[in-house]
């Protein structure tokens, strides 16, 4: 059986040293590399290395210190039995792989990574980046003054900045083991890696892994060592192809609410959509009981104190049938919404090629859509020829009888979030866009973009490869099978809509107040509790505006990190706020 090493302690794959053989080589006079156990702060809990520990009880018990809100994690932990058995009820035994990459078993990347620079995290607006990324990812935020200083063993942070335009779009975590604990293999190790879901750039996870790397082997380490949750497939791919190897330790947590999905099991919530999960996820925070009803149509049921509230996502029983009628039948939302004076296309249904041409020449440009639709399905933006309108009409009939006709304004896609007639998320939609690598077709990174959203979407989000996209490129001169220049940014798609790969910018602190009081008042004249208002708009900070669509049923997991979920639960249980 071939033997490897972890940490100065000679072990047999697939075996551990206990404590009591720890005890015994500290009387036989062996040190451990420092003479109190190590612990160090991260700014979102502390790493306790395992072997650094005299006795399972002393480890178990800086465990059981874990401050409320924080992750504590016991890496390297020879013989978890024993540590649990401090404490059954309040610790866990952590369902991740630990993994090794071994220096000399690395490989440098074959291609270069474009687009974006690796640097490190500096300042306070860096650290707003990264914890608003890990938000994104359900991450707990860094505090970074808790952080153990760099001189004292502590971590640094990298991040991935866009190049265009300055935008953080991935992070990470380092530890040198040799200045953390006088490591005699020379080790380190890698936490908390996040790519943001909305990043079109490719490579960035893998590139920043590869820094790491290259950064502690510049410094004469030996090894790079990873905890990655066990049905990450994903991420255990990359790392499977950059060489890491399964390690035989153990880590070991503490029960609390961020962990009760690793020690509970996935419960029957977490086969809805992430668009109903976030709801329920908070939910079950603030000790709501909560029944799905349909996971596969996001039906559940939410009850607390004789309140039964039922939902679809975060469509519930407080949206009246009247007001969801509003929201759907867009000639009923545009007629309610003039009414009270607020700024929309001119419209039209859809009627003979006569009409229909007299309406273009009048516009210029229209808009085509469903009557009654969602997620985009059916919409055509900027037609300016008669045979684009008259096909698209002929697309949209698939979802609807009744096709509507709209001015087409010009503008940036904005969502505002209005609940219980308060704004709590605004952010630009951007149409899902591909970037040019002078190698794939178009239709190739059309593909691979699509993998991408899905992925960090759970499926939510996808590219279609249809006749508006296939319209969309030939607007622009290219077609599936043209190859991209290097660097250059391509729109795919007229609509920014996130089901067919459009990407959000949170906005919501500069939201002109001209734009916040336009959408409080559609949602009141609608009189929905619950409301995405969709406006196009010069800026976010302007107040020009024209608003072109309400919906119903708001996808609040898209708006993370605002407070979305936590207001859609104040809404529904207002004595349950914390």
């Amino acid at each position: 059986m071939k033997a490897h090493t972890l940490h100065g302690q000679r072990l047999l794959r697939g075996q551990a040293p206990s404590y009591q053989r720890l005890q015994a080589r500290l009387a036989e006079g062996h040190q451990p590399p420092h003479d109190a156990p190590q612990i160090l702060h991260c700014g979102w809990g502390r790493l306790l290395l395992g072997h650094t520990f005299p006795d399972p009880e002393s480890l178990a018990r800086e465990l059981l210190a874990e401050q409320p809100g924080k992750r504590d994690i016991a890496l390297y932990v020879a013989a978890p039995q024993q540590v649990l058995a401090q404490a059954p009820q309040q610790l866990f035994l952590d369902p991740s792989d630990t993994l090794r990459l071994r220096f000399p078993d690395y490989r440098p990347a074959r291609r270069a990574f474009r687009g974006f620079r690796i640097r490190r995290a500096l300042s306070d607006a860096d650290w707003q980046a990264v914890n608003q990324l890990y938000r994104c990812r359900d991450m707990l935020p860094v505090d970074q003054a808790a952080i153990t200083p760099r001189h004292l063993g502590g971590p640094v942070y990298w991040l991935a900045e866009d190049e265009r335009d300055g935008q953080v779009i991935g992070a990470v975590m380092g530890l040198n083991h040799q200045k953390a604990f006088d490591d005699p293999e020379g080790g380190s190790s890698l936490w908390c890696l996040a790519v943001d879901p909305q990043c079109s750039r490719p490579g960035v996870g893998e590139a920043l892994v590869r820094h790491l790397v290259e950064h502690f082997m510049g410094r004469g380490l030996n090894y790079l060592d990873l905890s990655v949750l066990h049905d990450n497939r994903q991420a255990k791919s990359l790392y499977a192809k950059l060489g890491f190897r399964d390690l035989a330790t153990f880590a070991v947590k503490r029960k609390n609410s961020i962990n009760q999905t690793l020690f509970l099991g996935p419960g029957p919530e977490q086969s809805l959509n992430p668009y109903a999960r976030i709801i329920v996820d908070e939910a079950l925070r603030r000790g709501i009981e909560v029944q799905v009803d349909d996971a596969e149509g996001g039906l559940f049921s939410l009850s607390q104190g004789g309140r039964h509230i039922r939902c679809r996502e975060s469509l519930c029983d407080l949206t009246s049938a009247v007001s969801m009628t509003l929201c759907q039948d867009k000639q009923l939302t545009h007629r309610a919404l003039a009414r009270v004076g607020i700024r929309q296309p001119a419209q039209r249904l859809a009627g003979s090629d006569a009409t229909n041409a007299a309406f273009l020449a009048e516009h210029g440009s229209l808009v085509v859509k469903p009557v009654n639709g969602e997620q985009g399905q059916g919409v055509a933006v900027g037609l300016e020829n008669m045979e684009d309108v008259q096909t698209a009409i002929a697309n949209a009939e698939h979802f609807d009888s009744r096709v509507l006709l709209e001015s087409c304004h010009l503008g940036l896609d904005l969502r505002v979030v209005v609940i219980n007639f308060e704004v709590v998320a605004a952010a630009i939609r951007r149409p899902a866009e591909v970037v040019g690598d002078g190698q794939r077709t178009l239709r190739q990174l059309i593909e691979r973009q699509s993998l991408r959203r899905q992925a960090a979407t759970d499926g939510e989000s996808r590219i279609p490869l249809d006749g508006e996209t296939e319209r969309t490129l030939r607007a622009a001169g290219y077609g599936y099978d043209d190859v991209l220049p290097i660097g250059t940014r391509l729109a795919v798609r007229r609509t920014a809509n996130l089901h067919t790969g459009g990407v959000l910018e949170d906005v919501t602190v500069n939201l002109h107040p001209a734009l916040a009081e336009a959408s409080i008042l559609a949602a009141r004249t609608l009189d929905i509790p619950v409301v995405g208002l969709d406006l196009l708009v010069s800026a976010a900070d302007q107040p020009d505006y024209v608003l072109i669509e309400a919906n119903e049923r708001v996808g609040l997991a898209n708006h993370q990190p605002q407070p979305t979920a936590e207001r859609f639960i104040d809404l529904l249980f207002p004595l349950s706020r914390t």
